[in-house]
């Protein structure tokens, strides 16, 4: 069952679920494994938003998925990617990857360094429809703002849009980096929704406060305003607004 998108919906980063694993600390936004929070298993078609950190030369062995769109963004560190698809990657910090399941495929994601733990976020968004080829597609996220270049940066549209990764759903993932005191606004279509997920610094979004790990989800929202009160990095989620 998903919460209700009737009401603004706040996830302080404190009351996240949390895994240890020896080798893995995550923590997750939504329901996920083992931890189970009631209505909150996503935010539209957001399912999951799993805060991983992997130590040096450990990983998740090769597991099955279906009919998920997955998106992994490597924070610090390095993610080496597998597929049955044929592709090997290894990621580095500040890249992308989206893989699109489809009718399914098979994959592991290791730290290929024996030195520094990997840190990523995993995010889990439902397709449109099920089915399809399974695919693979990466990307480079910017490290900066400011000169002249926009804090927004587009990394996951559908049907590719403007160069970001092609979803198989109207979704619209973005980076944002800003700086102190810098404002900037995000307008949006009619029937959708928006979810924030801060990963650093210290934002104020629609006048609400978030502080690193926090979500925030606003339903039926037009125009998200936001301001840095330190240097800040978030991924804002553009999703359909149906409950």
């Amino acid at each position: 069952m998903l919460a209700p998108l009737s009401a603004v919906l706040r996830i302080p980063a404190c009351e996240r679920g949390e895994g240890r694993f020896g080798w893995l600390h995550s923590r997750h936004t939504f329901s996920f494994g083992s931890y189970q929070r009631g209505v909150r298993m996503g935010f539209s078609e957001l399912r999951v938003i799993n805060d991983d950190r992997v130590a040096p030369g450990m990983g998740f062995g090769t597991h099955p998925h279906r009919n998920m769109e997955i998106f992994s963004y490597v924070l610090s560190g390095q993610l080496r990617h597998r597929d049955s698809m044929g592709h090997e990657q290894t990621l580095e910090a500040g890249q992308v990857q989206l893989m699109s399941a489809g009718t399914g495929l098979t994959h592991s994601e290791f730290n290929p360094d024996h030195q520094a733990p990997v840190h990523f976020l995993q995010v889990w968004i439902e397709p449109s429809a099920p089915g399809g080829e399974p695919r693979y597609q990466e990307a480079d996220v910017h490290q900066a703002s400011g000169q002249g270049r926009s804090p927004w940066q587009l990394l996951v549209a559908p049907e590719g849009e403007d160069g970001a990764l092609h979803i198989r759903q109207s979704a619209r993932v973005w980076a944002l980096r800003l700086e102190p005191g810098q404002p900037t606004t995000l307008r949006l279509a009619a029937q959708r929704s928006v979810y924030v997920h801060l990963i650093e610094g210290s934002l104020q979004v629609n006048g609400l406060p978030m502080q690193p790990g926090d979500g925030l989800g606003l339903p039926g929202e037009r125009l998200l305003q936001v301001q840095a009160d330190q240097p800040s990095h978030a991924l804002v989620f553009d999703l359909r607004g149906h409950g």
